[in-house]
Order: C-alpha cells, then sequence, then structure tokens
C-alpha cells in the first residue's frame, strides 16, 4: 500500500509538473528552444535600453542649462555610471546574443543551439546580473566610478582601520597616515558598497556571456547543414562566430582584474594602491585589454546584420563576400593590440605610444574595407528604400563619422589635447549609438516579421529613422565641439560664461528626439504585435534560410534540413536564371 502510494504521488507530480510547463509562463521559464530564448534576450534587453535611456535623459537635462541642480553630484556619479554599464552589458551585448540564438540556427539549418540547456542557463544568468545591478539603486549604492571602474577610485579599504601599524615598512606607515589624514581620520577614503555591485554584477553578467560565446562557437563550427562550407555561411553568421571568440578570449582579463579588485577591497591586498607597491596602471592595463576588444563585440554584430540588408534591398550580392568575412576575422585579432590607445595620457613610453597609435591605425584598415564593400554592394542596384534600408543606409553614415574621429584618437598629440573630454564622448555615442543601435532597428526591421509573423508599420519606421538621424547629431555632434572647447566627460555642472551652454542644450534637444524615434518604435510595435499574423514566409524576396521556413518557425525550425548549395540558397532556388548567381560563384 505504502509503495502503491509513492508511485501514485509521483505519478501526480509528474503530471503537475507536465501540466505547469503547458502553461503559457511555464513554456517560456522552461524553455531550452532557442527561438523563445532569443526573444527573451531581446525582450529583457530593450528593457534596460529604456531604463539607460531615461538615465540618459536625466543626465542631458542636467546638462542643458549652466549651474543646475536637477540632481546632486553623488547621484550624477551613479546616473552617468550606470547609464553606460546599462547600455554596454545589459542592452547591446545580450540584445546581440538574443538576435544570434533565435536567427543563427536557422541560418546554418541547424534544429536548435548545440547546447540547449546551457542556453537557458546563460539567459537567466543575464537576468540575475542584470537585477543585481539595477538593484544598487534601491539601496543608494550604484556603481559611481564610470564604467571602467578605475582603480583606485574603486578601492575601498576598510581594513585600513584594523591594520596591523607595527608591522608595517616606514614608507606603509607614511601612506596610511596621509590617507587618514585626506579621509577625516576614517583610516581611508571608501567608495562604499557601490563597486561591488559593479564587480559582482559583471562577473555574473560575464559567466553568461562566456556560456553564450562557447554555444555559438560549437553550434557553427560543427552543426552546419549539409553543404554549408565555412566560406558558404551568411555574414551574420561570421560575425557571431567572431565575437564569441573575442569574448572568450576578452572576459577573462575583466575577470582577473574585478577579483582583484575585490580582494584589495575586502582582503587587505594592495594590488592596485601604489602606496603600498600596488599599480594602479594594472587595472588599466587589464581592462582595457577587454575594454577595447569589447567596443568590436558591440559593433561586429551590426556589421553582420548590414552585410545581410544591404545586398537584398539593393538586389545584388553583397560585393566581396571573401573580404568582409575575413575582414571581421582581422578586426578580431587586432582589437586585442590596441588597448593601450586608452592610456596615451598616462605616461607611457614613447616606444608603447608608437606601437599603439601605429595598430590603431592599422585597424582602420579592415573596417574601411567593409565600408567599401558594403557602397560597392549599393553602387547600381535596384534599391527598395525601406525602413530597415534606411537604418542600414544611416548605420554606414554614422559609423563612418565614428570611425573617422577614433582614427584621430589615434595621433598621440591630439589625443593629449581631448582625453577625457567629450570629443571621446561624441566618438564612443557615433559608433555605438550611430553604428550599433542603428544596426539594430534595421535588423528588428528586417527580422520582425521572422519574430512574429507581422511585418512593423513603414510608415512609422521611416519617421522614426529621421528623428533617431536627425537626434543622434543633433545630440552628439556638438560634443566634438564641446569636448575640443576642453568640456571634460563626467563634468556634473559647470559655469555660465564658457561658450559650453549653447551646445549643451543643443545635444539635450537632440537627446529627446532620439527619446521621440524610440517612443515612436514603442507605438509601432504596440498596434503591430495586436494584429493578427498576416507576414508571408518570405516578405522580402530575402537569400538566406531563415526565411526558408514559416514565419514565425516551428519548433523543430525545419520540416526538412535544407541542403546548401551556394551563399544564397534561397534566393538561387528562387531565381536560378539570375545572372548573379554565376557573378559570385
Amino acid at each position: 500500500m505504502a509503495v502503491g502510494s509513492v508511485a501514485t504521488r509521483g505519478r501526480v507530480a509528474r503530471r503537475a509538473r507536465r501540466s505547469w510547463t503547458q502553461t503559457t509562463i511555464g513554456s517560456w521559464i522552461t524553455t531550452t528552444d532557442h527561438k523563445k530564448i532569443g526573444i527573451m534576450y531581446m525582450y529583457t534587453a530593450f528593457f534596460f535600453f529604456l531604463f539607460g535611456g531615461v538615465l540618459a535623459l536625466i543626465i542631458r537635462t542636467q546638462l542643458a542649462v549652466a549651474n543646475n541642480n536637477l540632481v546632486t553630484p553623488e547621484q550624477y556619479d551613479q546616473i552617468f555610471t550606470m547609464h553606460a554599464t546599462i547600455m554596454i552589458f545589459l542592452f547591446l551585448m545580450p540584445i546581440w546574443t538574443g538576435f544570434g540564438n533565435y536567427l543563427v540556427p536557422l541560418m546554418i539549418g541547424a534544429r536548435d543551439m548545440a547546447f540547449p540547456r546551457i542556453n537557458a542557463l546563460g539567459y537567466w544568468l543575464f537576468l540575475v546580473g542584470g537585477i543585481v545591478l539595477s538593484s544598487s539603486f534601491l539601496f543608494n549604492s550604484a556603481p559611481n566610478a564610470g564604467w571602467f571602474s578605475y582603480a583606485p577610485l574603486t578601492e575601498a579599504t576598510p581594513t585600513c582601520l584594523t591594520q596591523n601599524v607595527a608591522a608595517m615598512s616606514p614608507q606603509q606607515q607614511a601612506a596610511l597616515a596621509a590617507s587618514t589624514a585626506a579621509s577625516g581620520g576614517q583610516g581611508c577614503f571608501s567608495p562604499g558598497s557601490n563597486p561591488d555591485f559593479w564587480i559582482i554584477g559583471l562577473s555574473i553578467l560575464g559567466i553568461a556571456s562566456m556560456t553564450g560565446a562557447i554555444n555559438f562557437i560549437v553550434t557553427i563550427l560543427r552543426m552546419r547543414t549539409r553543404g554549408m562550407s565555412i566560406n558558404r555561411m551568411p555574414l551574420f553568421t561570421w560575425m557571431t562566430m567572431v565575437t564569441s571568440f573575442l569574448l572568450v578570449f576578452a572576459l577573462p582579463s575583466l575577470t582577473v582584474a574585478s577579483i582583484l579588485l575585490l580582494f584589495d577591497r575586502h582582503l587587505g591586498t594592495h594590488f592596485y594602491q601604489a602606496s603600498f607597491g600596488g599599480d594602479p596602471l594594472l587595472w588599466q592595463h587589464l581592462f582595457w585589454s577587454f575594454g577595447h576588444p569589447e567596443v568590436y563585440i558591440l559593433i561586429l554584430p551590426a556589421f553582420g546584420m548590414i552585410s545581410e540588408i544591404l545586398p537584398v534591398f539593393s538586389g545584388k550580392p553583397i560585393f566581396g563576400y571573401t573580404f568582409v568575412a575575413w575582414s571581421g576575422v582581422a578586426i578580431g585579432f587586432l582589437s586585442f593590440t590596441v588597448w593601450a590607445h586608452h592610456m596615451f595620457a598616462v605616461g607611457l613610453p614613447p616606444l608603447a605610444q608608437m606601437f599603439f597609435a601605429a595598430s590603431t591605425t592599422l585597424i582602420a584598415i579592415p573596417t574601411a574595407v567593409k565600408i567599401f564593400n558594403w557602397v560597392a554592394t549599393v553602387y547600381g542596384g535596384r534599391i527598395r528604400f525601406t525602413a530597415s534600408m534606411l537604418f542600414a543606409l544611416g548605420f554606414v553614415a554614422m559609423f563612418l563619422i565614428g570611425g573617422l574621429n577614433g582614427a584621430a584618437l589615434a595621433v598621440v598629440p591630439f589625443d593629449y589635447q581631448i582625453t577625457d573630454t567629450y570629443f571621446v564622448v561624441s566618438h564612443i555615442h557615433y559608433v555605438l549609438f550611430g553604428g550599433a543601435v542603428m544596426g539594430l532597428f534595421a535588423g528588428i526591421f528586417y527580422w520582425f516579421p521572422k519574430f512574429s509573423g507581422r511585418l512593423l508599420n513603414e510608415r512609422l519606421g521611416k519617421i522614426q529613422f529621421w528623428l533617431f538621424l536627425v537626434g543622434l547629431n543633433a545630440a552628439f555632434f556638438p560634443m566634438h565641439i564641446l569636448g575640443i572647447l576642453g568640456m571634460p566627460r563626467r563634468q556634473y555642472t559647470y559655469p555660465s560664461g564658457l561658450g559650453w551652454a549653447d551646445l549643451n542644450l543643443l545635444s539635450t534637444i537632440g537627446a529627446f528626439t532620439i527619446a521621440a524615434g524610440v517612443l515612436l518604435f514603442g507605438i509601432n510595435w504596440l498596434i503591430t504585435i495586436m494584429k493578427k499574423p498576416t507576414a508571408i514566409g518570405d516578405p522580402w524576396d530575402a537569400f538566406t534560410l531563415e526565411w526558408a521556413t514559416t514565419s514565425p518557425p516551428p519548433v523543430e525550425n525545419f520540416e526538412t534540413i535544407p541542403v546548401v548549395r551556394s551563399r544564397r540558397p534561397l534566393y538561387d532556388l528562387k531565381h536560378p536564371d539570375n545572372p548573379d548567381w554565376k557573378n559570385e560563384h
């Protein structure tokens, strides 16, 4: 009887588990389907985009006029740090992971990612890391030392109060005395728990990113359908693979730096404290060994998207497929050789400055190759000016501006003048907003029918594009001039009479224009998602395999795994007599 009761309870428990996973909420929480995981990544990342955008508007409102006091200096430090941290680690990185999760298996003709459960684990770790970082505001302990959290600004040494002074060297005793005096008798300056949220949150997010990167590498290298050689892969898949390798090799540097910082803060070590024999430049070297490849981690997936979208709406194959693909690989390699151009002003030896100036200039070559190939793809094509195409063309133009002012930073004397000014802020926003975000919205308008079976409203999309284009140039171009005029980055407020007020007001108007574009996209999304699915499987006459199945795809992706015989398998099946096929092969 007892055995029967146990068996009965077991059957009831299994039925309860099955019924839970069959509910709408349960099916999403327990899913290992790459498409659902991709959608969860995208929606969660977009929520953080809105959060980070609100913080940006607070920053721009604070700086709109001279001598403003909308927020306190302490609040401002937290806001600008979290704005950058959220946009980089909680928006751009995971939203590319979401697109990759959804599209890569479809593009290479696979049923799913290589490790579905690890794929799900990566999403939930991302969510936990985002909650940890965001919850810091609830404790008034949001990170407040910039997204790069330079040591020793982030050094909290409560152990200073319990140091064994007798065991210290005379130099260490003198340093402790100076620190005590500087901190008003507190033993040393202590930024509280603010950096701990940054360290712990980013460590969790790093694990999530690493699981995703390894999963992408194995999936792309081992699960391609028959006939899809490495030189027939879609270019978005190429850039996803390069990005994944960058993550695998770059993230350990940030992890090591963070662990050493945690040791300094809580175990009494002094890796970054010069007064105790440490080296604060060690943090900068470790961080930027990750930080500059990180820029390409954020932009390479957009390169891949643009390389898929421009050919479709130009009615031509991509010009120079091999150059576009392998220039991405070259960018990946070279990105590990340029980190110290962020450090020209710290007193690097002249030989080191020469090397990093040269390597920074060199990395512009494979980037320029892509731009020339994109322009050649569009040239002479049968262009369809859809919303997606407009965003793609806007990406090329705005990223070009960001690339050119980035090349200016490779000139050491010029860098001396504008380092840590708003010129650098302008550069990174042209790259990451004018580049990555414009590319992202090109991808959203292009693949939204695949995700949902619905076409976003084209007219609203085109209005949004012009709001973005006008807004980002109004917001970020004046920052070039502000930087040349000497306005430091991370500036809380400024007096009148410096010639900064009008430019800052224009920049603030531009930021709110961008916000209007985001609001319009939200309205477009809401209107579209409430309609019944009406999009056909391939509304764009596209090239790649993800459009060879229904929109949205079934659980197994394809009824029959397709066989690939060219770089444009779907398009070539639909247009076997197109002369471009012969030119491509």
